[in-house]
């Protein structure tokens, strides 16, 4: 099966086609990451994007449930250089060509990568096609422009829960009995109850949360104020999620409401609605920050962190009122990477601690979390 990537700018890539015979459109951005293809896939942060990686061998330990973020993938293409159509793996329950053909993701491969990538970081990331149907490059540059950009784009609203549900240490995917899941701990003290926002909530962030000791009621993204707090949370979190954070005026009046109200928590796109609610303002990166492998400076510790990260958009230190702290920054690019308010409680980052590259950098903002919520009881 041939396949053709086509970029907005005319640019042309033709490989093999795998997974599913289809076409997808999309913003096209890389990932830098050396595993954790599946964690990518089904990250509902990536929903209207093309994803490139750079890991040149894509594929081969296949997937299995237990490594799922979400019940299904939310890339809209994949592109690689060399795609496995078999899997050698003691975990693996289905091959990744056939778990992304039942999802109905095509699959681009034999493709120099590093060109791509080379591409999009000196022109910044741009629309694209990628097709395994159409073989007329100029129909799919043509199709290209006119998909609809991310800038000023609502797709939280797209991929949020639609109805309220319980998640806690009895739930089965906290129980699926694989040994590198995190489990919940017992000796936490008092159960706490966080609400969180889903915006595009990765899996493991609820199994992180339930293994500080808390049930997790998760709500859809357009959930007053009011009525969160009438669930008697002990704490509120904020999720990632995909696309413009500016668009998202319901989350960003939300935020502003339970703040001093409530211990509160953000991660990613969560932090950049803190960053909105907060008085400041968001802008869009040229190429994004998506991998395994950025150095975040703790300014409160000095330590650094190896943090996993995917977002398009960052918050502005420049435009954060006084009461604001920046705690966090990002080493590569020295983009704001954290924040917290200087008297409520109320702090977020912009990259994912759940994703536990480090391994463990990042886990301490789970704790932190909770102990804010137990001062805040007293």
């Amino acid at each position: 099966m041939q396949a053709i990537l086509a970029l907005e700018d005319g640019r042309i890539f033709r490989g093999k086609g795998f997974g599913a015979k289809a076409e997808c459109y999309g913003e096209v951005v890389f990932n830098t990451s050396l595993t954790g293809y599946q964690e990518i896939f089904t990250d509902p942060s990536y929903a209207g994007q093309i994803v490139v990686l750079t890991n040149p061998q894509i594929g081969n330990y296949g997937t299995t449930p237990s490594d799922a973020e979400a019940s299904r993938p939310y890339i809209e293409g994949l592109v690689v250089r060399e795609f496995s159509p078999i899997s050698s793996n003691w975990r693996s329950t289905q091959v990744t060509d056939e778990y992304l053909e039942r999802y109905n993701v095509p699959v681009i491969s034999d493709i120099d990568t590093r060109a791509v990538v080379r591409h999009l970081r000196t022109n910044g990331v741009m629309r694209g096609v990628v097709s395994t149907l159409e073989t007329d490059p100029d129909k799919l540059i043509a199709k290209a422009r006119a998909i609809k950009k991310m800038d000023g784009t609502d797709l939280a609203s797209v991929v949020t829960t639609k109805s309220v549900y319980e998640f806690n240490a009895d739930d089965p995917r906290n129980q699926a009995g694989d040994p590198l899941l995190p489990q919940a701990r017992d000796g936490k003290g008092e159960p706490l109850h966080v609400v969180a926002y889903d915006f595009g909530i990765k899996q493991n962030i609820l199994r992180m949360l339930t293994r500080e000791g808390c049930r997790v009621t998760v709500v859809p993204a357009t959930t007053s104020a009011e009525e969160v707090l009438a669930m008697n949370p002990d704490g509120v979190f904020f999720s990632n999620g995909p696309g413009d954070p500016e668009p998202l005026h319901y989350a960003i009046e939300n935020a502003q409401k339970l703040k001093g109200k409530t211990p509160m928590f953000g991660i990613c796109l969560g932090h950049q609605i803190f960053g909105l609610a907060l008085g400041g303002k968001t802008y869009k990166l040229k190429f994004g920050h998506h991998g395994g492998n950025h150095p975040i400076m703790n300014k409160e510790t000095s330590k650094v962190e190896i943090t996993a990260q995917n977002h398009n958009f960052n918050v502005d230190p420049a435009s954060l009122p006084a009461d604001v702290a920046v705690t966090h920054v990002n080493l590569n690019d020295d983009t704001l990477a954290g924040l917290k308010h200087k008297t409520d409680p109320m702090f977020s980052v912009q990259y994912h601690p759940e994703a536990s590259p480090g391994p463990h950098d990042s886990h301490y903002l789970f704790q932190d979390f909770r102990k804010m919520m137990e001062e805040w009881k007293k």
